[in-house]
């Protein structure tokens, strides 16, 4: 085989599979060129089963993703929705715990949601809380070691914070949807809401933090001193609660390190 034929050949192999995976996520494409049954007709019908159990199978993995967006839109609504995303939004990723990452994005421009505006900040909480469960582990300091550190060495050091935390600054109230829904919480409000993700032990968990804590925790998290957080913290809510916000790090086991020596 000269070079021109397997650099052909190689091409060819390339939008083969290019064409397949277009196929199977589009209900309406034709069966690709040159799939064919051991008789040598086109392989009609084998691609359709084929295509309606990959389809069936990324919408069920969506639907288990995110249980409250499918529990708001109903379970047949949420399937249809996912055939929609799925096209645009084809699988990166062997890992399924990645598959919906645009699902935000999505729901804000996708005719059927467009009035539910809540739905986008309830999925980023859903993410978060599966990235939480897959984040590696870390074990949480003895909160003496922080009552030990003096103004000084407090104020200059920089604490680890475990690999499951983020924060999220929701428009809407997240957590309380969440909650109302899957732990039978109280009557969401309207408002925005901050959220601490954490977890404990195997379990993902949420905490509201209160006003000015985002800000902290998130300085925090990008490496900044415990000084430059709180003064980041005060200067955007000035009766910002640190003692309540340590209070909410402590429980929720995120503190995961002290580094005096930056």
């Amino acid at each position: 085989m000269t070079q021109d034929t397997l650099t052909q050949a190689t091409d060819r192999a390339a939008v083969t599979q290019l064409e397949f995976r277009n196929a199977i996520l589009n209900a309406q494409a034709d069966v690709p060129e040159g799939l064919v049954n051991p008789d040598g007709q086109q392989a009609s019908k084998r691609f359709s089963v084929y295509r309606n159990n990959v389809v069936h199978s990324l919408s069920e993995a969506m639907l288990t993703g995110f249980p409250v967006l499918a529990k708001l839109l109903g379970d047949d609504f949420f399937r249809e929705m996912a055939k929609v995303y799925l096209r645009i939004h084809p699988p990166a990723s062997q890992l399924m715990m990645h598959y919906g990452a645009a699902l935000p994005g999505f729901l804000e421009s996708f005719p059927g949601t467009l009035h539910l505006k809540y739905l986008s900040d309830v999925a980023r909480l859903e993410l978060a809380l599966r990235r939480a469960y897959h984040a590696g582990d870390a074990d949480p300091i003895d909160p003496a070691e922080l009552t030990d550190l003096s103004q000084h060495e407090l104020m200059e050091a920089r604490l680890t914070l475990a690999p499951a935390c983020e924060v999220l600054r929701a428009k809407w109230p997240a957590k309380s949807i969440w909650d109302f829904n899957m732990q039978d919480g109280p009557q969401p409000t309207s408002g925005g809401e901050d959220i601490l993700i954490s977890r404990i032990g195997f379990e993902p968990a949420t905490y509201l933090l209160p006003e000015g804590a985002a800000a902290f925790v998130s300085s925090l998290l990008k490496g900044r001193s415990f000084g430059t957080a709180l003064g980041l913290a005060t200067s955007e809510t000035p009766d910002f609660d640190l003692t309540e916000t340590l209070t909410i790090l402590i429980a929720a086991q995120a503190i995961t390190g002290i580094d005096r020596d930056k």
